[in-house]
């Protein structure tokens, strides 16, 4: 920065107060930071423009102000408040003798440095080309009003001037033409982080932005790279979620049993074992098949039964089946076997206590009453056989889909943020909806 001692003074012709002029040599117009007089800087009588009496906006950044940003030390020397009618942004003038002139933008509590270009920009088609930046239109044809003014600045600026804007944008940068009757300029904005801006002017990070706020035309969605970043977390959960279920989920040491059942006879018990858990809390896994079942289904209770304990964990089965032909050919529903998993056996000897009852529907067979039921009962119907199958351990795949469908929340719940997010911020633009183009220029990186 420039010695102290390059710093003039003036007094305010309106109010007396005392002016610095920071940037002396090249200010033309200075507003009075006591009454808000704007001041001709090229007049030696420091000749007044205007008057307002306004008091001036209480600024969050003060005038003379010096912060470091980008690796540049520099000082607000000038501050001017501009509306399109729509929205209200302020602009802070930057200086520093040996680097020029910078724009720090102000809107919706986001920040952005403006750099003026020295050429323009090559065109291509409705695009813009900076470098290696593609540009699209965002908006065009809106009239950027001076609203307020106080400081220092290298040209004749005065409230009410306007100027014509068009801007281009792409996430993290606005490249913004200003042009009236004389001449036209360009600059490109990039949009500041919380801790650079706090670190140089100690001004308040930026928001988070929530549903419901209207994001900048040229503010990158805050959930890109979140998605980005969770693809790998949850490529690498689900491998691992495949492993433990290749590892604990698979069954062993299988023990096969088997009983008979008669079509509307009595309920069959039977009892199985040993069956020994040397382990606690372990899962069995009961594969129940019948066969031979045809119009009619089989009800099969089973039973762990602690032998020193007594304690009993139950499961129940249907199997079943039915079929025939109607106008719309064959046909047939139920199924023969049934999975059932008990989740968790204390470590002990087992005894399998199976009771099973098998039932017939239909007109096969010879039907005879049975005085012990009251009922008729069919008679000559072959008996089910029952197999089961006991295994140590269960493959639950409830659980194995409910952790699937935690490791994709995250990244879903992001993208319909995302979404959101696009959606207001592409509400903005001018023209019809945003197209292609626009969502997938939406998911770059800055």
């Amino acid at each position: 920065m420039a010695e102290e001692g390059s710093v003039r003074s003036l007094s305010c012709p309106a109010c007396g107060g005392t002016i610095a002029m920071r940037a002396a040599g090249y200010t033309v117009t200075l507003a009075c930071e006591y009454c808000g007089t704007l001041i001709d800087a090229t007049d030696p009588a420091a000749r007044i423009i205007t008057r307002y009496n306004e008091i001036q906006a209480s600024l969050a950044i003060p005038l003379g102000t010096r912060g470091t940003l980008r690796g540049v030390e520099w000082e607000v020397i000038g501050w001017l408040q501009r509306s399109d009618g729509w929205v209200i942004w302020d602009e802070y003038l930057l200086f520093n003798p040996y680097a020029g002139y910078r724009w720090l933008i102000a809107q919706n509590g986001q920040w952005s440095l403006g750099t003026m270009l020295t050429s323009a920009p090559q065109r291509d088609g409705p695009d813009q080309i900076v470098g290696s930046r593609r540009f699209t239109p965002f908006y065009g044809g809106n009239t950027a009003r001076v609203m307020r003014v106080a400081g220092e600045f290298y040209w004749r600026v005065k409230p009410g001037e306007e100027v014509r804007a068009s801007d281009f944008v792409r996430p993290g940068f606005m490249l913004s033409l200003e042009q009236d009757d004389r001449e036209k300029s360009w600059t490109i904005s990039e949009l500041l982080t919380g801790r650079e801006i706090r670190a140089a002017f100690d001004v308040d990070p930026p928001p988070v932005w929530i549903p419901g706020m209207t994001p900048l035309a040229h503010q990158p969605s805050p959930y890109v790279r979140r998605i980005k970043g969770w693809w790998p977390i949850a490529a690498l959960s689900f491998v691992v979620l495949l492993v433990l279920l290749s590892l604990f989920g698979r069954t062993m040491q299988p023990q096969t049993f088997s009983l008979s059942a008669t079509p509307d006879g009595p309920t069959v018990t039977q009892t199985f074992g040993p069956i020994v858990l040397p382990l606690g809390k372990q899962a069995m896994t009961v594969e129940a098949f019948t066969p031979s079942v045809e119009q009619g289904w089989v009800d099969i209770d089973i039973s762990f039964v602690n032998r020193k304990t007594q304690d009993s964990y139950d499961a129940y089965a249907l199997n079943e089946r039915y079929s025939g032909r109607d106008s719309d050919g064959y046909w047939s529903e139920g199924a023969r076997s049934q999975t059932l998993k008990v989740a968790s056996l204390p470590a002990g000897t087992y005894d399998l206590v199976v009771d099973a009852q098998a039932h017939h529907w239909g007109s096969s067979g010879n039907w005879a009453f049975d005085a012990s039921s009251a009922t008729y009962k069919a008679e000559g119907l072959l008996p089910i056989e029952v197999n089961l199958m006991v295994a140590r351990g269960a493959r639950f795949a409830t659980n194995f889909w409910l952790a699937l469908l935690m490791i994709l929340v995250p990244p879903l719940l992001m993208l319909i943020l995302h979404i959101m997010f696009e959606n207001a911020r592409l509400a903005q633009k001018d023209g019809s909806s945003a197209d292609a183009d626009d969502w997938l220029q939406g998911m770059q990186s800055p």
